[in-house]
């Protein structure tokens, strides 16, 4: 079942995630109906916040034709998509930075350059239960660290630069009332 996309305006975009103190069947069907609507609505990731949820757990797939550096080479090869992570934590990353364009679910035909590490390293519980961990670079690398923001309540404009946030004042404004008008 696909679940409604909950848009910038929305407080519950704002919350900080729970940890999940258990993976159950409960957790396991969230995170399928989160992967569908991922799927329906052609994102790359998508957080629990995003449909209304404030557990810590979200989910990612990289397209493999997208997975792929200035080299033209596979970044993440060994890495099987879809991916779940419960409880994430970023644990090291490189000191190379990459900008790049990125846009988000809940805020729909919004795009803006944002800074993140190229490579990071990650700890996450799996959808049995175990712990795991996971070395990500690239565009895996950057949907790894937008998910997490928004688990932490922090959004995609919070990581735009000045210039860009008053050059989308408007569409901003205009989608947070259309947002308010439905809660």
């Amino acid at each position: 079942m696909s679940l409604p996309i909950c848009t910038y305006g929305n407080p519950v975009l704002r919350k900080k995630a729970g940890e999940v103190t258990d993976v159950n069947d409960d957790i396991r069907a969230l995170a399928r109906e989160m992967l569908e609507t991922m799927h329906k609505e052609r994102g790359l990731g998508l957080a629990a916040e995003q449909v209304g949820r404030t557990e810590r757990i979200f989910v990612i797939e990289i397209p493999i034709e997208s997975d792929v550096g200035d080299d033209d080479q596979r970044e993440n090869p060994d890495i099987e998509m879809p991916l779940v992570f419960i409880n994430p934590k970023i644990t090291g990353h490189t000191d190379d930075v990459q900008i790049g364009q990125e846009g988000c679910l809940s805020f729909p035909e919004i795009f803006a350059n944002v800074q993140r590490w190229y490579e990071v390293d990650a700890e996450y519980t799996d959808l049995d239960g175990n712990s795991q961990s996971i070395h990500a670079k690239g565009l895996l690398a950057r949907a790894i660290q937008h998910e997490l923001d928004h688990l932490d309540g922090i959004l995609l404009v919070d990581r735009m630069s000045h210039v860009k946030k008053v050059a989308l004042s408007g569409k901003l404004k205009r989608l947070s009332k259309k947002t308010k008008e439905t809660l």
